[in-house]
């Protein structure tokens, strides 16, 4: 079992950046996926990125392609999540996961997760 801690949620403009970050303890191997979900008041919890724990393997929504990155620090058992050109659209609570499987990425399957940071982007 893994612990899962995110921190970096905010209060920003359209068109900021922000990166979250979501600490793990516990065992993880290079078999592991971590993904980043979001939650918007009102609608289920959708799929917004995942990596693998090695890096080598991501995945990302449609919505977000071209503007999000995900990245892992295995040194500091560590993974990102870089937000860019942000839209009010991507206002949410984003929870990070993580299973020690490295398939369907974008299934919400994940057998960890945190409590969750909140972003909100206003016009």
């Amino acid at each position: 079992q893994v612990q899962l801690v995110e921190s970096g949620g905010g209060l920003v403009q359209a068109g900021d950046s922000l990166r979250l970050s979501c600490a793990v303890s516990g065992r993880t191997f290079g078999s592991y996926a971590m993904g980043w979900f979001r939650q918007a008041p009102g609608k289920e919890r959708e799929f917004v990125a995942a990596i693998s724990w090695s890096g080598g393997n991501t995945d990302y929504a449609d919505s977000v392609k071209g503007r999000f990155t995900s990245s892992s620090d295995n040194a500091k058992n560590t993974v990102y999540l870089q937000m860019n050109s942000l839209k009010p659209e991507d206002t949410a609570v984003y929870y990070c996961a993580a299973k020690d499987r490295l398939y369907g990425l974008a299934r919400p399957d994940y057998d960890s997760w945190g409590q969750g940071t909140q972003v909100t982007v206003s016009s």
